[in-house]
């Protein structure tokens, strides 16, 4: 095809034919409308000569085009419309695709098959190499201008004012589409204007890789002016705020460069205009994206092997949260605001909570030499809130949990300590008794709400002013602290409701929490003056008041008991002082009425008491061990009222009674805890004895009033107890307090005497009672078998066994039908056990002595049996 437009279109269509390509006739009426009455099949199937010679007769005014795609051998147009040549685009085009490196393939297809439209515009042809023809493609676009409206499109925008009028610039024609070619001319466009050949023809089209050639259509995409809607998760519409201030985002926008936040991702490689265009970091692959098109700064990726979405904008905010907060635009803002982009947001402070109450008298003054102490004097309240209160910001769980340990950590949570079940208040219940409360969640959240005013940043998003709003900790806050292992907190090893000894021999007697021993002092009574010095008469005093006021009147049955109870009411006083525990108390009568709730009630008022009855059975009794050990504050717990001529025989009971700490399951919970064994036990009954281990676990206060209607006594010099221990706890308490400072003053001495697990004790107490002159510590020990039934029955047994047998050694069987009188009964039933039963009781008891006889097992081989033998001790003599 040469320059020289000719009228010959048969021959026209020849060339096009021969050159592969699939030709039709257009009409001649300015329409563009193929000349056949359907074109359809003509997209699959290549038309023929004959077809053409049918369509173009000579001198035909016919126009005729190409169908483009698989059809015409995979052949696509590229159309650069006439005001796109007008405005420079073509020259654009062109030198981005020289600086990413399309220059050589863009030269190719510039010079291959080029042609003029009636219009201006400029028609591309190319073929893929290895990639299928594409359909129609519109490339770039911009808004029309008023002065191009047609008059239809005057019309819509009439009755649409919102509608868009669009003018493409570059589009393709691929794949069901046709375009026309030249010789075309005349009334074949609507301006009479012919098509013109430029460059090349249908032999020269060349032939362009396909990836190659998507990226030609990408740089074609870039020179797109259609304006693309923005999302806030691309380009956030940041508002001013008030006061001339200035949001992180909007500082950024304003002062980063697209070249710092794309570094190690995009280079620039052109700038065109106002529009920079950029390429991978390392130079490959062509130009991927451009900024600067438009009147905002935005970015546009055309390549999907990126971060960022395709085609979409991206203001610098934007794409900076992108790359470097995964999108979080608050995170970002934050960031930037740490980098000094922005200014400092105004905050609206939280307002100071107003103090409750007034002041409030914890008892202290009573232990004032020169201060008497007051009536109607309550322990401290626990649970007053400071006057100011600390702060804690807690928007952030990670810091308030962090604050709040923090707190704790530098003592400025009051009356809040920890121990193995967690943090602990320690309160009074309606009866003015401590107990200590292991919190929960909601406690800990009720707490802190009391001693802290913790609030919340709130942003308002359209002023980012910040304002401190009042907020509970979140329940799950509460619970992750209570969930740590440890706590920055005093530990809570006992509370103690009077003054006691403390280890090093000092006197613990200011109420509150003690930080040398972990005890908290409690008092039960108004606390009496303490001199500095306990001197020979505050001392007669004391032991006047204790020994021949309040305990005169009662009907000890040996001097013994009354040593005993005494050593008992001064133990709570020296309980810090000693290690181990404690034996049980068991106080005892001969009858009821003989005084001993009047015994029990002398630990109440001095101390108060935990009383609890006896459980019916080992289960039960540890479950009450534990509840009174975990939640009471009280230093002394009395099993009350066991049945009439009770033998107490518990392994439970046994091994409270030998360990220093007790550790249980707590009701209601899946976790194991211990506790500090630092309680005295009581129990109380008539006619009790003890079975098993637990006799040599007691202590006995026996009552014997040995006259019928014991409750009608009279003539107490007291008069009626209870009134008098309501008028003069508080002095009581004081009296036994002198009692063991006098004796800490001389030395504290201690007179040894052994009794198994609480020698250290028995000891203690021993010296003590020595120092005050009050004899029959423990001198009871010969009477000890007659109140322990099982000791009793087997000694009886034991002396028949050996009275009858002597040294002879023989079977079980033999022993109980020899001596089934003097046998041992069955505990539950009462009968005689049998020869299997009586060896098994035999072999459980194989060593033992009871008295001075003790039971040996000889291991007989030949029949394969245990036999038995009873030995006397040394001390027996020959008699035995």
């Amino acid at each position: 095809m040469t320059d020289a437009q000719t009228p010959d279109m048969r021959a026209a269509a020849r060339e096009l034919h021969n050159a592969g390509l699939c030709v039709l006739p257009i009409k001649a009426d300015g329409t563009k409308a193929p000349a056949v009455r359907s074109w359809t099949p003509y997209k699959v199937t290549r038309s023929t000569p004959a077809e053409h010679d049918a369509w173009f007769p000579e001198g035909s005014a016919a126009g005729i085009a190409v169908v483009y795609g698989a059809v015409s051998g995979g052949v696509e147009m590229i159309e650069f419309e006439g005001t796109a040549i007008e405005e420079g685009l073509l020259d654009d085009v062109t030198e981005i695709m020289a600086a990413s490196g399309l220059g050589q393939e863009w030269q190719a297809i510039l010079t291959g098959w080029a042609s003029e439209s009636p219009s201006g515009g400029r028609h591309f042809r190319v073929r893929p190499d290895g990639a299928p023809v594409r359909g129609n493609t519109k490339l770039a676009s911009r808004l029309a201008r008023p002065e191009e409206y047609t008059p239809e499109e005057k019309q819509r925008l009439a009755e649409k004012p919102g509608a868009r009028v669009i003018r493409v610039q570059i589009e393709t024609r691929g794949e069901g589409g046709y375009g026309l070619v030249e010789p075309s001319s005349g009334t074949v466009h609507a301006t009479g204007r012919p098509y013109l050949h430029i460059e090349g023809g249908p032999d020269t089209i060349p032939t362009i890789a396909g990836d190659v050639l998507d990226a030609i259509h990408e740089v074609c995409r870039m020179v797109d002016a259609l304006p693309v809607p923005e999302a806030p998760k691309t380009a956030p519409r940041l508002q001013p705020l008030p006061d001339g201030g200035m949001r992180p985002g909007d500082d950024f926008e304003a002062r980063a460069d697209w070249s710092e936040i794309l570094a190690g991702i995009f280079k620039p490689v052109t700038t065109r205009g106002g529009a920079t265009y950029w390429a991978w970091a390392d130079g490959q692959g062509g130009v991927k994206a451009t900024t600067g098109r438009g009147d905002a700064d935005r970015l546009f990726v055309f390549t999907t092997s990126s971060d960022f979405l395709p085609e979409v904008p991206y203001s610098k905010f934007g794409a900076y949260a992108l790359l470097e907060h995964g999108g979080n635009h608050k995170a970002a803002a934050a960031e930037l605001r740490r980098r000094g982009f922005g200014s400092e947001p105004a905050r609206r402070r939280l307002a100071p909570a107003p103090a409750p109450g007034g002041p409030f008298s914890d008892g202290s003054a009573a232990l004032d030499p020169d201060t008497a102490p007051e009536h109607g004097h309550t322990p401290p309240d626990l649970q007053v809130v400071p006057a100011a209160r600390p702060t804690l910001d807690i928007t952030i769980e990670a810091d308030a949990i962090d604050g709040v340990l923090d707190l704790m950590r530098t003592g400025q949570l009051p009356d809040l300590y920890k121990r193995s079940g967690g943090p602990c208040w320690v309160h009074q219940d309606d009866s003015g008794s401590p107990e200590v409360k292991t919190l929960g969640t909601d406690n800990l959240r009720a707490y802190l709400a009391d001693q802290l005013s913790s609030y919340t940043v709130r942003v308002d998003p359209k002023t980012e002013i910040e304002k401190e709003e009042r907020e509970l900790l979140m329940p799950k806050t509460c619970g992750t602290i209570l969930g740590r292992k440890d706590w920055p907190l005093p530990p809570l090893r006992g509370i103690v409701t009077s003054p006691v000894v403390r280890a090093d021999g000092s006197l613990l007697q200011a109420p509150g929490y003690d930080a040398a021993t972990g005890l908290y002092l409690h008092p039960r009574v108004a606390l009496r003056r303490l001199r500095a010095e306990v001197t020979a008469d505050s001392l007669a005093r004391a032991k006047d008041i204790v020994l021949h006021q309040m305990l005169a009147d009662f009907p000890w049955e040996k001097l013994a008991h009354r040593a005993h109870f005494l050593g008992a009411l001064l133990t709570p006083i020296l309980r810090p002082y000693f290690h181990g525990p404690t034996p049980m108390v068991i106080v005892s009568s001969t009858s009821a009425g003989s005084g001993k709730t009047l015994l029990k009630d002398i630990f109440k008022y001095a101390y108060g008491s935990s009383d609890t009855p006896w459980p019916e059975n080992d289960t039960e009794l540890r479950k009450s061990i534990t509840t009174q050990l975990y939640t009471t504050g009280q230093p002394v717990i009395v099993l009350d009222n066991l049945p009439n001529g009770y033998t107490i025989k518990s392994p439970v009971l046994s091994a409270l009674l030998t360990t220093e700490t007790w550790g249980d399951r707590v009701l209601g919970a899946s976790s194991a805890v211990s506790m500090p064994n630092d309680r005295l036990w009581i129990l109380t009954g008539n006619g009790l004895q003890t079975g098993g281990d637990n006799g040599r676990r007691a202590l006995w206060v026996r009552l014997n009033p040995n006259v019928p209607d014991p409750d009608q006594r009279d003539g107490f010099k007291v008069g009626d107890l209870r009134p008098w221990l309501r008028a003069n706890a508080s002095t009581v308490v004081a009296a036994l307090v002198t009692m063991v400072r006098a004796w800490v003053a001389a030395g504290a001495p201690t007179v040894r005497t052994r009794m198994g697990d609480y020698s250290e004790w028995a000891s203690m107490l021993a010296g003590l009672l020595d120092f005050l002159g009050v004899p029959g510590w423990l001198t009871d020990r010969a009477d000890a078998m007659r109140q322990d039934s099982e000791t009793a029955e087997w000694a009886a047994f034991l002396i028949a066994w050996r009275e009858r047998f002597g040294d002879e050694i023989i079977t079980a069987g033999a022993a109980g039908s020899t001596l089934a009188e003097h046998a041992p009964r069955h505990p539950k039933t009462g009968e005689l056990p049998s020869a299997n039963v009586l060896g098994g009781w035999l072999k459980a008891r194989d060593g033992r002595f009871f008295g001075d006889l003790r039971i040996i097992r000889v291991w007989d081989s030949h029949r394969c049996s245990n036999r038995w033998r009873v030995e006397a001790h040394e001390r027996a003599g020959a008699g035995q």
